[in-house]
């Protein structure tokens, strides 16, 4: 027999009653009745319920035991009696009765239990991460998570990409976050940068001939943490492609996120049509570049119903250049309780409010009322009515200003609304493609024009769209919104070093810095670059929303915590002398 199992404690069924075997596993919860102890006895694959009484050498020993002992028994696999089969599991109609104890690893008092579903502070369940992941939730998700990276290795290969690996130790990349670095100490003064992506590296494997790539890629960006964000490192599918167009990287990644959505959603619906929405349109309808979609409410500007109204704030507000007014259908929102609610949500979010209008039925015909309603009279509120296509029962939000002061608390506003009324949908993945992304943006208060998104993606029109206004040009760039979360973002690159070092001009880089910066790159492109582009899909949003689960950490296995930090192994930590020497760098103390 092997040294610790015959089996593991999900393989025992009624066909081995009768059998000799051995387990081994953890102490999942013991049980004592009074001269027999029943012991649940857990692995990685399932829970097996062990017992002993007085007859058994054992006994003793197994009467030391607690919980999340390591251990080995031998025994033998008895039948259940027929009312304590338990349905639940796969081993319920056996148990094993214990002959042979081996104590493989005794158990400190825990700090966390796994059995159960306890709550503990999230620096406890960090610092104590080994025993936090030996809990049921926790093996799922981390095995759902290897399972998601499997099936996209397959689908990727099955596509006829290969995967390739890029340094993990290289120069610093064009992604907009912090790096990294990495002191050298071989040459003193001069540092490394751990990759924010491998998108240099990707574009140079096209320039170099390789059709088709992707790779299962660590990255790593020293940015400030947020619930759906670690701190410090993520996974991505990366995939880049040679002599394509956007729609044809669409095709190509759509049936490989579908699939994976379709396989591991447990029974969600996935929606198979994946709209184009223009970046313009979904900040307009949705007031965010990764709309939740299962949320049907659509934003529309409004303005042409206060302009001159007696509604002085609106009607003064749309004078200045550049303003707008914003209307938020609310169907079935229609009761001044819920309209005061979302009022004071508004000024929690730091406006000074949010005006409205409901729709109620007073026996004789239908009244809007509330205090927008009132100041701007019958017409204008029923023209209002109409272009929402609201009626009685229904309510309507207004926000104004411009659109960059209040689109954030607007979208976050319509997911409050969805989601209260029972407007969003559950039990759905909804997915769309955000394109038509602007490159540049000008400083309200310099003037300046620099970068607003992606500088490597390929300007739509090409060298002819930048000899134009820069605020109008376009370029191949998306994203994949899926529930709210960002999921994929990509572009078509700008593989012409004429076009590329244009760009940057406009945005105030010369040529000589964009060579210093990106000369690997713009070197290569000099050489017959072909056309290409690709994307990036973030593995820990993806099984996050596959977890059912708003805290990225929950799908990590070893995260760090909101500050950036590892309590297990004490990360970051303080490096010794003879590092710092070895480096030739001294640590300043930073003042208090």
């Amino acid at each position: 027999m092997h040294a610790y199992r015959s089996h593991t404690c999900a393989d025992l069924t009624a066909a081995n009653v009768g059998d000799s075997v051995r387990l081994s596993g953890w102490v999942h919860r013991v049980r004592d009745h009074g001269g027999v102890l029943f012991i649940d006895l857990r692995d990685h694959y399932g829970v097996t319920q062990i017992l002993c009484d007085g007859d058994s050498p054992a006994f003793a020993e197994l009467e030391k035991v607690r919980s999340e002992w390591c251990i080995r028994i031998d025994g033998a696999v008895k039948a259940r009696a027929a009312d304590l089969v338990n349905p639940k599991l796969p081993t319920g109609e056996i148990e094993v009765y214990v002959r042979e104890l081996e104590v493989l690893g005794a158990a400190a008092e825990l700090p966390l239990m796994v059995f159960g579903d306890q709550e503990y502070p999230e620096e406890t369940r960090l610092r104590y991460r080994y025993l936090d992941l030996r809990r049921d939730a926790m093996q799922s998700s981390m095995t759902l998570r290897s399972d998601v990276v499997a099936s996209m290795r397959r689908r990727m290969w099955d596509k006829g990409f290969r995967e390739y690996q890029t340094p993990i130790i290289t120069a610093s990349s064009p992604e907009g976050a912090r790096d990294f670095l990495v002191p050298s100490r071989l040459h003193p003064g001069k540092f490394y940068a751990l990759p924010q992506a491998p998108q240099q590296f990707k574009q140079l494997i096209m320039v170099s001939g390789f059709d088709k790539y992707f790779q299962i890629a660590p990255c790593f960006r020293d940015e400030d943490p947020r619930a759906d964000r670690s701190p410090t490192d993520f996974y991505q599918l990366d995939l880049e492609m040679s002599f394509v167009t956007q729609q044809d990287v669409f095709d190509t990644i759509q049936p490989v996120l579908q699939g994976v959505f379709e396989e591991f959603g447990k029974g969600a619906s996935v929606d198979t049509e994946w709209p184009q929405i223009s970046y313009r349109d979904a900040a307009l309808w949705y007031g965010t570049d990764k709309p939740d979609l299962r949320n049907p409410i659509k934003m529309q500007v409004v303005s042409e119903h206060f302009a001159g109204s007696g509604f002085a704030i609106f009607a003064k507000l749309l004078e200045q250049e550049g303003t707008e007014i914003r209307a938020i259908p609310a169907p079935t929102g229609g009761s001044r309780k819920f309209c005061d609610r979302m009022n004071a949500f508004a000024q929690k979010e730091g406006l000074p409010g949010m005006g409205y209008i409901f729709w109620r039925d007073q026996g004789n015909g239908m009244e809007a009322a509330g205090p927008l309603a009132k100041n701007i009279g019958p017409e204008r509120t029923e023209a209002i009515r109409q272009q929402l296509g609201l009626g009685v029962g229904d309510a309507a939000f207004f926000l104004g200003g411009k659109p960059r002061t209040f689109e954030k608390v607007a979208g976050k506003a319509r997911d409050v609304i969805g989601e209260e009324l029972g407007l969003t949908e559950k039990n759905r993945f909804a997915f769309a493609w955000i394109v038509d992304f602007p490159i540049y943006e000008q400083d309200e208060e310099t003037g300046k024009i620099d970068f607003e998104h992606n500088p490597f993606s390929m300007p739509q029109g090409g060298m002819a769209a930048l000899e134009g206004d820069p605020l109008k040009v376009l370029g191949y760039q998306y994203d994949l919104s899926c529930n709210g979360y960002e999921l994929v973002s990509g572009a078509i690159r700008n593989h012409k070093p004429e076009i590329m070092f244009k760009a940057f001009e406009i945005a105030g880089y010369g040529r000589d810095e964009v060579e210093k910066r990106f000369g690997g790159m713009v070197n290569a492109f000099q050489y017959g670059a072909p056309p290409h582009g690709g994307c990036a899909a973030g593995i820990d949003r993806i099984v996050m929303l596959l977890a059912d689960t708003a805290n990225i950490r929950e799908v990590i296995m070893f995260p760090m915590n909101q500050r950036a930090e590892d309590l297990m192994m004490n990360a970051p930590s303080d490096p010794t002398s003879d590092q710092l020497m070895e480096l030739g760098l001294r640590v300043i103390p930073q003042e208090d």
